[in-house]
């Protein structure tokens, strides 16, 4: 497994995705930072700086449902148009192994780009005090529903060759699991509404955001990132089979 993280964590570098990803998460981490931060008080003209940094963490959402598909359109789908997918398959490391090597390099990529959050804080801390947990909290929830949409992303990598449909797809998904707490207003059996509400990533998220640290939403996230490896690892297994 370390040989392959290794060699994903090199192979972002020597494309262009590694540095798109992270220049445009930087970016627009950047802008929300600013125009979050900094509010205007209509009397006196005057700007002011506040350090409740979470409606930059809540737009950052919406961030991920873009630049986390690009981030893992290629992961397996470039592997199998270049038919080195054969040499991975028949190589003498487990399928779980191979995966895990991939998602983990994705996942070190997508914490890079998340650890300027924490230089957005230590920025503000110097002009007035920065409720820390608070901040730490937003970094955690943050980390994980990305950990979760890697996954994803990485599974629809892994049904086809093509990287534009793979970030597509990504996309797609994504936004569907955003909008799951929409839909389920609207569906009128209770007991369906419910359990879609329970799914709904969105709702998880903003509970960080909101400054409350809910066990139950790690152990959610988590177990969406260790379910979907688990359907790439079968989806890779089959095609070994076939």
């Amino acid at each position: 497994m370390t040989a392959i993280f290794k060699r994903e964590v090199s192979a972002y570098f020597r494309s262009p995705i590694g540095y798109i990803f992270l220049a445009a998460f930087y970016a627009s981490s950047g802008v929300l930072f600013s125009i979050t931060s900094v509010t205007q008080n209509m009397q006196d003209g005057l700007l002011y700086l506040t350090t409740d940094m979470s409606s930059m963490f809540s737009l950052l959402f919406f961030v991920l449902l873009v630049l986390i598909p690009i981030l893992t359109m290629r992961t397996l789908s470039e592997d199998k148009k270049n038919k080195t997918d054969q040499c991975l398959l028949t190589a003498p490391v487990s399928l779980t192994a191979l995966v895990c090597g991939k998602y983990l390099a994705s996942f070190m990529v997508y914490v890079a780009g998340v650890a300027m959050t924490l230089v957005y804080a230590v920025v503000l801390s110097f002009f007035s005090e920065v409720i820390w947990l608070e901040v730490l909290g937003n970094v955690v929830g943050l980390v994980l529903v990305g950990a979760a949409f890697i996954a994803v992303g990485i599974f629809i990598s892994s049904l086809t060759e093509n990287q534009v449909i793979a970030a597509v797809g990504g996309f797609v998904s994504m936004c569907v699991l955003y909008l799951i707490s929409a839909i389920a207003a609207v569906i009128p059996i209770d007991w369906i509404s419910q359990i879609l509400m329970e799914l709904s990533f969105a709702d998880r998220y903003y509970t960080f955001t909101y400054g409350i640290f809910d066990f139950s939403n790690v152990l959610f996230f988590v177990s969406v990132a260790v379910v979907f490896v688990f359907f790439t690892v079968r989806v890779l297994e089959r095609r070994r089979w076939n």
